[in-house]
């Protein structure tokens, strides 16, 4: 089995992670993303950053009264090829 499918941008846990949360939920804020992969924000912040500028997931801002709110959804392009990674492991893992 080829490896060619399984796409670097996944290979941190971290990036599973948090493509994995967004898979499936609309919109998810930040705190909660922080939380649920027991992330500091350095680390969680580097992964977003690199996430968006490969255009996988989109960022939105707000106010919810007088707080900031940070909360993130992937992209139908960040769909797709995380989707395309997962096919690509669970092939390589029923190849062994």
């Amino acid at each position: 089995m080829k490896i060619d499918k399984l796409n670097k941008a996944f290979e941190s846990r971290v990036r599973l992670g948090i493509m994995s949360i967004l898979m499936v939920n609309d919109w998810v804020d930040y705190k909660e993303i922080k939380e649920k992969l027991a992330l500091t924000d350095g680390n969680l912040a580097s992964h977003i950053t690199g996430l968006e500028k490969l255009e996988y997931i989109e960022i939105r801002k707000r106010f919810v009264g007088k707080k900031t709110n940070t909360s993130y959804t992937i992209t139908k392009l960040g769909k797709k090829e995380f989707k395309q990674h997962i096919n690509a492991l669970e092939k390589l893992l029923g190849s062994i």
